[in-house]
């Protein structure tokens, strides 16, 4: 095993000691309550699970067939939960909760949502959804994939153009050095974007990776019947999944159902992946200008698609 292989397995294990001693589950049991967090694993499981059997706790939290016994056993003795015969095979039983079990359960579940909210109440509100981001992205690597992962597009909702914000100016600012500035410009396309917003000639798109984000694009209305395509991005976890390229063709493929004449856009000659891709969807370059923008020296691109009449 190499050097950068240790140094990744010590980094995560130093992150296993931090977040445990942050969420305060060092002992035995979970939020000074009377309930191991193997319990309120279980609790859970049954709580948020129809017609859920002891067979399936044990695949679903890789435990031992007797232990996970033994805690039911202490849930009935506490009347938190009955069985109820299966119709299809009368040696198996459903596992549901009573009231009381539900009315635990409840008490458990809100003490837990309250120490993850007073955790992040320091926080801004950019940050949440940073750190948001960054565990789905965590989750989404760590967990079995697919051989080739299922991209979903879907259109905007409440919430994606903060999203949107905060992603052009991380990773703007880590692969291209640009400054705030250019955050800004993100900014002020969405704000006109949500306060202008015609769904009939005008859209915006996120690219998902099961629940997670991982890119987005954006349509807008131009002048001269021409559309503007804005805001391109692809996360760099995502890349590989042509995500870029089914981006850029909903966008195409919705200005010409739209009824434009064509498409315009604006970019920077070094975002190479970016042009790449307007290239194979059949831009052209039409016209390049050096600038000083986003504490870069630049050269910015126009380039324009035109549809046949």
């Amino acid at each position: 095993m190499n050097a950068a292989s240790e140094t990744i397995i010590a980094d995560i294990r130093q992150f296993n000691r931090f977040y445990t001693r942050t969420i305060g589950v060092l002992g035995n049991n979970l939020l000074g309550g009377d309930y191991s967090l193997t319990e309120v694993r279980v609790l859970y499981e049954i709580a948020n699970n129809e017609s859920v059997m002891a067979a399936d706790l044990v695949r679903a939290l890789g435990m031992d067939f007797g232990y996970v016994s033994r805690i039911l056993a202490q849930f009935e003795k506490r009347g938190w939960l009955k069985r109820e015969r299966s119709e299809d095979d009368g040696r198996k039983s459903h596992l549901l909760l009573t009231a009381k079990g539900r009315k635990a359960f409840a008490s458990v579940n809100q003490q837990a949502r309250d120490e993850v909210a007073k955790l992040l109440e320091p926080l801004p509100w950019h940050q949440q959804l940073q750190l948001q981001a960054h565990l789905r992205q965590v989750q989404s690597l760590l967990s079995p994939q697919p051989a080739t992962p299922a991209v979903r597009l879907r259109t905007h909702r409440a919430g994606d153009m903060g999203w949107i914000i905060q992603r052009h100016g991380a990773l703007y600012e880590k692969e291209y050095g640009f400054n705030s500035e250019f955050e800004a410009l993100v900014a002020e396309i969405c704000a006109k974007f949500l306060r202008e917003y015609d769904p009939a000639t005008e859209r915006c798109w996120i690219a998902e990776l099961g629940d997670t984000p991982v890119g987005t694009i954006m349509l807008v209305r131009g002048a001269d019947g021409i559309a503007k395509l804005r805001l391109l991005l692809v996360e760099d976890s995502a890349r590989g999944h042509g995500v870029g390229r089914m981006l850029v063709q909903e966008c195409v493929s919705f200005a010409r159902q739209a009824g434009y004449k064509g498409m315009t856009l604006w970019t920077q000659s070094t975002l190479l992946a970016a042009r790449k891709l307007y290239v194979a969807a059949g831009f052209k370059l039409e016209k390049s200008e050096p600038h000083h923008s986003f504490g870069q020296s630049l050269v910015g691109e126009t380039w324009g698609l035109q549809f046949d009449a």
